[in-house]
């Protein structure tokens, strides 16, 4: 499982549980990647369960209109997050829409590329029609379409990332997965680029449940790019777990990636766990003994300690 509650500077630290008890890590050291040739993408929900997100009261007039009113909560996370992306756009721009509109929630409503300067002047109020569902294949499909003639260079160079912000549940999730298997397999053949996919979830509602099961959903079936690397599509994020907008990159980043001259994990018995010897990378891979209760990465200057005990009561 992903925990929660992870400390800085560690991205994303996911806790396997095997069957002799020892317990495999993998680890993200939180970095920005060097990414070349990128464009983004970020889909904010419309559906009628954001009204309140967007300030909208549902009160048109009268003498209890301004008291009803509420903050817009999304203007300034978009205006925030496109402003944060079109640092790493090939284009310097983010392609803008809202989904899970009108009825049924299928529909998006496209609204246009911005920059870190016209984001300033959008309105962001919500859709024109607001859904009575929440359909995330339909802005998959548009992005994905909308990027699709990006060099397929595979997993270390991602053609494009798109981000989806939603505070409800996904109602087709079994399409989005055999879609996301297919294109995954295309991305095997070298047919269609590397996207990276997002979802941040934001509200009591969400359904963390089918976000992991979107981000694990390659782990027991793993598809391997052209260079051999495992295609994962998707990550994720709670909003109140998001201490920096850098954790959207947390898993573009590799083995190969070094970020520490040397350091070594122990446990939290100090048994000596793995040793970097030769560099600490910004993916992390090492097996923890039966028992352990939290690792601790020491460097040259200081150490990190992260308690995994949160994993270890789930099944």
């Amino acid at each position: 499982m992903q925990l929660e509650n992870v400390v800085e500077p560690f991205g994303e630290v996911n806790v396997y549980k095997q069957k002799n008890a020892e317990l495999n890590i993998v680890a993200t050291i939180l970095t920005v990647p060097d990414l070349e040739g990128v464009r983004m993408g970020l889909a904010l929900d419309g559906s009628a369960s954001m009204k309140k997100m967007y300030g909208v009261s549902g009160i048109v007039g009268g003498a209890f209109a301004q008291a009803a009113s509420s903050l817009n909560f999304v203007e300034p996370v978009a205006r925030t997050m496109v402003d944060f992306l079109s640092n790493f756009s090939s284009n310097g721009k983010v392609d803008l829409i809202y989904w899970a509109c009108s009825p049924g929630g299928a529909a998006i409503e496209e609204l246009g590329e911005f920059d870190s300067q016209n984001i300033n002047n959008m309105v962001v109020k919500g859709p024109k029609k607001w859904g009575t569902g929440t359909k995330l294949l339909p802005p998959l499909q548009h992005f994905i379409d909308k990027f699709k003639n990006a060099p397929a260079l595979g997993v270390k160079q991602p053609a494009a990332m798109s981000v989806f912000v939603t505070d409800g549940i996904i109602e087709d999730l079994p399409a989005v997965k055999q879609y996301c298997i297919q294109y995954a397999q295309e991305i095997a053949q070298a047919q269609k680029p590397f996207i990276k996919l997002f979802l941040i979830g934001i509200g009591d509602e969400v359904d963390e449940g089918q976000m992991n099961e979107l981000d694990d959903m390659f782990e027991n079936n793993p598809i391997k790019d052209s260079t051999g690397l495992n295609i994962d599509l998707w990550d994720h994020q709670l909003a109140n777990d998001m201490n920096k907008l850098e954790q959207v990159f947390k898993e573009l980043v590799s083995e190969d990636m070094i970020v520490l001259g040397s350091g070594r994990i122990f446990n939290q018995a100090g048994k000596l766990c793995r040793d970097y010897a030769d560099g600490v990378p910004a993916l992390l891979k090492f097996t923890l003994p039966a028992g352990s209760t939290a690792f601790t990465l020491e460097f040259t200057g200081g150490s990190i300690t992260q308690d995994i005990s949160e994993a270890l009561s789930q099944p």
